[in-house]
């Protein structure tokens, strides 16, 4: 959640401060100059590259005219280190590049930063109503605050997303609607892994860290007499109730916080932990990087104790990290003996999402690899 911290600075010859929302986690800026439409793009990059941040009083759309022209100087900056360093020894190293560059690009961009009335209000020129998103992220306003404009317009686009929902195909192309923060299901072949592998049962699932409630949900569609979901997120467990509502099965789905498990053993327990084990940079990573592979190993050491006899756990996993060099086959097939579990069978789809098919991308070799599969594990 955001953080409580205040951003000082000086204007019109007085020190001025106001609380400081980071979504990220990032501490508020030491150094902070006012900016406007008059200040150049160069300069602008310069401030940032040396540490400060600009507080934009100018109009919004310049705003985000600067911010698009400090991302093309930005980029145009690692490119051209990237020439002179040597290519990566490993995926691994290609991997870790890539974050680097991720985060002092996400680090210098977040230096443009706008201003909020008390109500969330925008008080710049052409600035557009934010008033819904921001309520949506970060709860009852308390007073004037400053946020980056990426942020911001991060807040915009996951409020739209909101509104707009995400089709599914295993709902018969319902709708799913992620909240900020919580994992959008974008990638449907997860999900359609779920909605086509044999049930080993039509009385009791649980869904281990639901999200947006859409696995629940295809498992409630399937048949599946009662459905737990559990989360320890809190913007996950709202998500994941008011979609499973919205969708009709809030008498057959029930969302429960809870850290992996819920009471009680079933015979189908699903989980899709987040797939790379590495150290996410900001709280909202953390649907998509695992530290040490906490999650996995939780659901995999825990899973038998939660299951009826002759019961089934599925996991849901890309092998992404396999051909990133950060986690082998062999150390993940060992978890399955350690935990004493048994594979039964394993469903297996490749991606569809743009980047496996992108030869710019960094990480193309093994994104155009990856396979994200459904294993079918039981208690031995």
């Amino acid at each position: 959640m955001s953080t409580q911290q205040v951003i000082e600075w000086t204007e019109d010859g007085r020190t001025r401060t106001a609380q400081w929302r980071s979504e990220s986690g990032t501490p508020p800026p030491r150094r902070v100059a006012t900016a406007d439409d008059r200040m150049p793009a160069d300069t602008a990059h310069r401030l940032v590259c040396e540490g400060t941040a600009l507080l934009w009083r100018g109009d919004y759309q310049g705003a985000r005219q600067l911010l698009t022209a400090l991302a093309r100087r930005v980029d145009r900056g690692p490119r051209r280190a990237k020439e002179r360093r040597p290519p990566a020894a490993s995926p691994a190293e290609a991997f870790h590049r890539h974050r680097q560059a991720q985060s002092r690009r996400a680090r210098l961009l977040g230096m443009v930063l706008v201003p909020l009335d008390a109500d969330f209000g925008v008080p710049l020129r052409r600035a557009p109503d934010v008033r819904q998103a921001c309520a949506e992220a970060y709860g009852p306003a308390q007073g004037p605050s400053v946020v980056s404009l990426r942020e911001l317009l991060g807040l915009i686009g996951a409020h739209e997303w909101r509104e707009k929902g995400v089709e599914v195909r295993a709902l018969g192309g319902d709708r799913v609607h992620p909240h900020y923060g919580v994992f959008s299901p974008v990638r449907g072949e997860y999900v359609d892994l779920v909605a086509e592998a044999p049930l080993p049962s039509h009385e009791l699932a649980f869904d281990i860290g639901t999200g947006t409630g859409v696995l629940a949900a295809v498992l409630a569609r399937r048949g599946i007499e009662r459905v737990v979901a559990t989360d320890q997120d809190a913007r996950a467990l709202v998500c994941a109730r008011e979609n499973v509502a919205r969708l009709g099965l809030a008498e057959r789905v029930e969302v429960v916080e809870a850290d992996l498990f819920p009471p009680g053993r079933a015979p189908l327990v699903v989980c899709n932990p987040p797939w790379v084990p590495a150290r996410p940079s900001s709280p909202l990573e953390y649907a998509v990087y695992d530290p040490s592979g906490r999650m996995l190993h939780g659901f995999l050491n825990g899973l038998a104790g939660h299951l009826t006899p002759g019961g089934e756990g599925w996991l849901i996993l890309s092998d992404l990290a396999e051909h990133l060099g950060l986690r082998p086959r062999a150390e993940l097939l060992t978890a399955f003996d350690t935990a004493g579990l048994t594979v039964l069978d394993r469903l297996d789809v490749r991606p569809v999402h743009p980047r496996a098919f992108a030869p710019t991308d960094p990480l193309h070799s093994a994104r155009a690899a990856e396979v994200t599969s459904l294993w079918r594990l039981t208690a031995e």
